[in-house]
Parts: C-alpha cells; structure tokens; sequence
C-alpha cells in the first residue's frame, strides 16, 4: 500500500529541510540525529515507574532502566534498543518502554549496551548476554521480587543483537517469548527491499553499510554472531516479528521467520503495511505502527499468561 500520510508528511518534510542521512556524517551527528528527534515522537504513559540501575558484565557494568506498569506485573522484557550498533541511549527509548510496559502489563529492562565503534564488536553483543545471565540468575529476584516469564524483544540492531544474545545463551536462559521489530538479520545487500527501497527513506542501503563499518570489519559481516540468519536457528523460541513494508531490512527480517518456521518453531509474523524502518518509535503519531505495537505487547501478556 501507499506510504501512511502522515509519514509521507513526515519524510517530505526531511528532504525540504534538508535532513541528512544517518549514515553522511560521523557516529554523533548519527546520534544528534536520534536526540533531536525526541521531543516530536511524544512522550510515554506518565503513570509508568522507572528505575535506573547498574547491570554487571564481564567488562565492569552497563547502565539499564527498569520501567513497571501500574498495574500487576505479569513478566520482564528485556529491551535491546535499535540506532545500527552506533546510536541509541536510553532516552531514546523512554518513551516506547513506558508504552510497552503499560500495554503489556510486563515491567521493561532497557539496557543501555556499549556503542561502535568506540566499542566494536563483540562488546554491544557480550553487553547484551552478560544482560540475559544476569536477569535469569539474578535480576528477576531483584526486579520483580519472584521467578517470572522472561521476554527478550528490540529493534533494528536491537532485534539482531537479541537474536544473537538468546543464541549464545540457549541452555543458560529460559526466554518465553522473542519479539523483535524490523531485525537485522544478514549482511547481503542484495535482497530486493535493499533495491526497492533505498531511496528517500529513514534507512538507506549506505546507512546500512556504515553502520555495518562502525561495527565491525567486513571479514566478520557474515559470523553468525551479527549475520544471524547463517547461524544454529534449532531450539529458538515462540518468536513474534513484524517487519516494514518500506524497509531494506524487510527481507531478511522475513526469511528469518520462514527459517525459524522450517526448525519448527512457532512464529508469528506481520508485515506492517504503509510504514518504513523505524516505525516502531512512531506509535504517538501514526495509528498502523500503534496497532503493530500493541498487537506486540498482547502477545507478550499472552506468553506470560501461559507461564502463569
């Protein structure tokens, strides 16, 4: 379908005013960016309650924030922020983690996982498993007072980093459910969303290849620790995805669901229609990626449903 208007708005607005593409300047300018757009994406449910804290790693510690509904807890996601491996803070995301813990009835770990290329691969990675080890060992006790469903969710480089975090972890964490908007998944550029829609959107084909570059070098794209797609995808769990119809990512976002679906894993897919990368921030402003969110958040308290 067409381009939601408001976001047709929204990106015709950027090119009149001459809004750079992530990817043209250096990683704070990439991050200049992000900052400047918080004020316009609207603000979090209010009532939501946040705790800052300090989450061990085996580098030394990572900031995180824990956001708790007011109303009963059913379970904990935690959220691995989306900005290419190089942007993001949790300012970023606080409003999209008061949302999804009002929506869902879960409290919300946001962790604030160390950034490329002062910290290349695999910190941002080690970051995001040192995270999940401690929550199961640790964390739910401390957060929530009791065991409880675990939800391991994010965006973007986000959702790559959490593939690759429950991979590493298989055995060692018990995650009920993975929900990942608009994941990274391989580094081929070839696929057709890559051809189809390059042009005029938040995420371009070259931004994608910058942050792949801040990342890590090029001989290391396809590990299966960021090229998760070419990895052991046996024994993932229930997983939900939603991709964007006007994103490079769609594709392999997309195949990773069919491969999760060929192990036998059970998978619920979407493709939001009208929408481009980085929807999921948009839920103030556009009603489809408020439905995509929400439609995420009841199949987390469904998943912590089944645990109860």
């Amino acid at each position: 379908m067409a381009l939601h208007p408001f976001v047709d708005k929204m990106l015709a607005a950027g090119r009149a005013a001459g809004r750079p593409a992530l990817g043209a300047g250096t990683p704070d300018d990439a991050r200049a960016l992000l900052i400047a757009s918080r004020e316009a994406l609207g603000p979090g449910p209010a009532e939501v309650g946040m705790e800052a804290l300090e989450i061990p790693t085996r580098a030394g510690s990572v900031p995180a924030r824990c956001y708790r509904p007011a109303v009963p807890t059913h379970g904990l996601v935690v959220y691995l922020h989306g900005g290419g491996w190089v942007c993001g803070a949790l300012e970023d995301y606080d409003a999209l983690a008061r949302f999804l813990a009002a929506e869902s009835g879960c409290a919300v770990l946001v962790v604030d996982y160390r950034l490329a290329p002062e910290y290349p691969f695999p910190a941002g990675l080690e970051d995001s498993e040192d995270a999940l080890l401690w929550v199961q060992q640790k964390g739910l006790q401390q957060l929530l007072g009791r065991s409880a469903p675990l939800i391991v969710s994010g965006d973007s480089a986000g959702g790559n980093l959490g593939i690759a975090a429950v991979n590493a972890t298989r055995g060692r964490v018990e995650v009920a459910l993975q929900v990942y908007f608009y994941p990274v998944t391989d580094c081929d550029m070839d696929r057709p969303s890559y051809q189809n829609y390059s042009n005029g959107m938040p995420l371009l084909a070259s931004d994608m290849r910058w942050f792949f570059g801040h990342y890590a070098p090029q001989e290391l794209w396809s590990d299966p620790r960021i090229a998760v797609l070419r990895g052991d995808l046996s024994d993932t769990p229930p997983t939900w995805i939603a991709t964007a119809e006007y994103d490079v990512l769609r594709d392999e976002g997309e195949e990773y669901a069919e491969r999760l679906r060929a192990t036998g894993a059970k998978v619920e897919l979407h493709r939001i229609p009208g929408v481009p990368h980085g929807f999921v921030r948009m839920f103030n402003l556009v009603d489809t990626a408020r439905d995509a969110v929400q439609n995420a958040t009841a199949a987390m308290a469904s998943a912590c449903a089944k645990q109860a």
